[in-house]
């Protein structure tokens, strides 16, 4: 569950963007720092500030979402219908259109089902048995979910 949650925060394009910037700085502050043209001062905080963000974005925000949530804790019955994705549980049950998602994302272990970019369940590969449930999962969520990135 972590690693997807990794996955959902570095698929994001700001974060992307700010994880590229900060390795191209900090690559930069380390061939200044090779050639002598910046103090070990500067090179150091570079460095600080790539550890920090890659433990930001790889351990501390997805360990803390974890945390906060009891969904991700919690077991679900999940089923596929060909109008609709219901999803039930002993505290009740709910049911949405294949339209209101906005997007399907599948990753090596889980299925990234978005209603917009900050909103979302995950489908574990491993619900659905063997690799043909996997597969059939696949053909019908890549058939009702509008846009698919893989």
């Amino acid at each position: 569950m972590l690693q997807a949650l990794r996955y959902h925060f570095i698929s994001k394009r700001e974060i992307k963007f700010m994880i590229i910037l900060v390795n191209v700085f900090t690559s930069v502050a380390a061939i200044l720092f090779y050639y002598k043209k910046v103090t070990p001062l500067a090179f150091l905080i570079s460095f600080v500030l790539w550890v920090v963000l890659m433990l930001a974005f790889w351990r501390w925000l997805p360990s803390a979402i974890y945390k906060k949530s009891a969904t991700f804790k919690d077991s679900f019955k999940i089923s596929l219908e060909e109008n609709h994705f219901f999803i039930e549980n002993t505290k009740g049950s709910k049911s949405w259109a294949w339209r209101e998602f906005s997007e399907m994302i599948e990753t090596p272990h889980f299925f990234h089902l978005y209603f917009n970019p900050r909103s979302f369940f995950l489908l574990p590969k491993d619900a659905f048995g063997d690799s043909d449930g996997v597969h059939e999962a696949r053909v019908l969520l890549k058939s009702k979910i509008g846009k698919q990135k893989v």
